[in-house]
C-alpha cells in the first residue's frame, strides 16, 4: 500500500497529545511496521491557544471538528473527545460518512452507539477500531478478537478502573477510610475532580459491556449491565477481607449462560490465591475463559497518556496496513441479542457486615431473618462485647441467590437493633 496515511486527531487532551507525542518520537520505526508513513493532517479542539506538552503550531488546524472528519485529504480520523453523545457522537458519524476510517478511544460512545456505529462502517467500507477504549494499553480487544478467536468465550471478567483500584489499594495499604483516600486520589491525578463515573462504576460498565460484545458475539447492551460503585466500602471491610482470606476489588464480570449474558460491575471478595487479588494501584487486568485455551490473564496500565496513545497507534498500524476486522469480532448483522440475565438471578456467597446494639437476642433475630431466605451461614464473626453499644458482625453465607439475599437483608434492616443499612460484598469464586 503506497502513500502515507493521513490522519486527522479530534480532541488535544491527555490521549491526544500523547498520539502526537508517540508518533513523533517514533516516526520511523512505527512507519516501518505500518509499511507507510503516518502523517498528522489535521488536529481540531475547543481551544486553540491551551498550553500543551506538545507544538500544535505547524498543524492544520480546524476549528470545526466535524468539517475535519470529512476533509478529502484525511484518510482516518482519531476521535478522542470522550462522552457519549454531542460533538464525539458527531465526528464519529461524520467521519464514517465521509468514508474515512475511525479509530476512537471513546468507550462511553461505543457503550452506547457501538452497534450503530460498527453496522455504519460496515456498509461505508472503513474501519472501526478502538483498542484504547478499553483497559488502555492492554490489548485486551485484539487478544479477544483475533488472540482468542478460535475458542468459545464463557466468561471474561476483570479490574477496569484504575481510579477505584488505587482508592481499594490505598485503603488497605493504609487503613484510612473511602473519603480520604479519594481526596488524595483527586490531589494525584488519579481521580477527576467529579470522580462519580469511576467511583460509581459507570466507566467500568461502559468498558464490560464492549467486553461482553467482543467476547461472545452479541450486541452491546451497556443497559443491561448491574452497576454498584465502591462509595460504600468502609476501612473496617477491608480489613475483615483480609482476615478473612480476600481482597476487595471492583470487578465487572460477564458470564455467557444458556438463556442469555450475565453483566455485573460491582465490590467483590476475591480469594487471595488468585492472581487478579495482587493486581494493585492503578493497573487494571482482564482475564479471559475460553473453552481450548483455558484461562487468559492481562495485566497493565488502564489509562494515561502513554498507554492509552500505545493502543490508538496500534490501531494506526493496522489500518494503514489494510487489516480490517468486524469491530465486535463477528459482522454487525451477525451480532446476537442476548436477553439480559438479571442480577437477582445470579448464585454465590456474599459477605454482610452489620452494626448493631450489643444485647441478647439480635444474632438470632439476623439468623432468623437468613434463615427463612433459605440462606446458610458460612461463618460469623464479632469480635468484643460491649453491651448496649454498637459493635461489628460479619457473616458469610454459603450460596444464594441474588434475590434471596436482597429479601433478607430488607428484613435485617428492619431489625431495631440493626444501626446502619447492611453492607454487602459478594464473594467471587474465581
Amino acid at each position: 500500500m503506497s502513500g502515507a496515511l493521513r490522519i486527522g486527531i479530534a480532541g488535544l487532551g491527555t490521549v491526544g497529545a500523547g498520539v502526537l507525542q508517540l508518533l513523533e518520537a517514533h516516526g520511523a520505526s512505527i512507519a516501518a511496521r505500518a509499511g507507510r508513513p503516518i502523517v498528522v493532517s489535521g488536529v481540531s479542539a475547543r481551544d486553540r491557544r491551551k498550553p500543551r506538552p506538545v507544538d500544535v503550531s505547524g498543524l492544520r488546524w480546524f476549528d470545526d471538528p466535524l468539517a475535519m472528519a470529512r476533509d478529502p485529504e484525511i484518510d482516518a480520523v482519531l476521535e478522542l473527545i470522550g462522552g457519549s453523545e454531542g460533538v464525539a457522537k458527531g465526528v464519529a458519524e461524520a467521519a464514517i460518512g465521509a468514508g474515512r476510517h475511525l479509530i476512537t478511544a471513546n468507550k462511553a460512545l461505543l457503550a452506547v452507539h457501538g452497534v450503530a456505529l460498527a453496522r455504519a462502517a460496515e456498509v461505508a467500507g472503513v474501519t472501526m477500531a478502538y483498542e484504547a477504549a478499553v483497559a488502555g494499553g492492554i490489548p485486551i480487544i485484539k487478544t479477544l478478537r483475533e488472540g482468542l478467536a478460535a475458542n468459545r468465550i464463557s466468561r471474561v471478567y476483570g479490574i477496569l478502573n484504575g481510579t477505584c483500584n488505587y482508592i481499594l489499594t490505598s485503603m488497605r495499604d493504609t487503613g484510612r477510610e473511602f473519603a480520604e483516600v479519594l481526596e488524595e486520589a483527586q490531589q494525584l491525578g488519579y481521580a477527576e475532580a467529579d470522580p462519580s463515573f469511576d467511583i460509581d462504576g459507570v466507566d467500568a460498565a461502559h468498558k464490560l459491556a464492549i467486553l461482553t460484545a467482543v467476547a461472545f458475539g452479541c450486541e452491546v447492551d451497556f443497559k443491561g449491565v448491574y452497576v454498584e460503585g465502591i462509595r460504600e466500602i468502609s476501612a473496617l471491610d477491608i480489613a475483615y477481607a483480609d482476615e478473612l482470606g480476600y481482597r476487595i476489588k471492583l470487578l465487572g464480570i460477564a458470564t455467557l449462560g444458556e438463556d442469555g449474558v450475565e453483566q455485573r460491575v460491582h465490590p467483590c471478595m476475591v480469594p487471595l490465591g488468585t492472581p487478579i487479588a495482587h493486581v494493585d494501584g492503578v493497573f487494571n487486568a482482564v482475564v479471559a475463559e475460553g473453552d481450548f485455551v483455558g484461562r487468559v490473564l492481562t495485566e497493565g496500565q488502564g489509562a494515561g497518556a502513554g498507554p492509552t496513545a500505545s493502543a490508538v497507534v496500534a490501531d494506526l498500524i493496522d489500518v494503514a496496513r489494510g487489516i480490517a476486522l468486524p469491530a465486535f469480532a463477528v459482522s454487525a448483522a451477525e451480532l446476537r441479542r442476548l436477553p439480559a440475565l438479571p442480577a437477582e438471578r445470579h448464585v454465590g456467597s456474599q459477605y454482610i457486615r452489620l452494626m448493631v446494639v450489643d444485647r441478647p437476642g439480635v444474632i438470632a433475630d439476623v439468623s432468623a431473618a437468613l434463615r427463612d431466605c433459605d440462606i446458610s451461614v458460612e461463618a460469623l464473626l464479632q469480635r468484643a462485647r460491649s453491651p448496649n453499644e454498637a459493635v461489628p458482625v460479619v457473616i458469610t453465607t454459603h450460596e444464594t441467590t441474588g434475590a434471596a439475599m436482597d429479601e433478607a437483608l430488607r428484613r435485617i434492616a428492619e431489625l431495631k437493633a440493626v444501626l446502619e443499612p447492611p453492607r454487602r460484598i459478594r464473594i467471587e469464586a474465581l
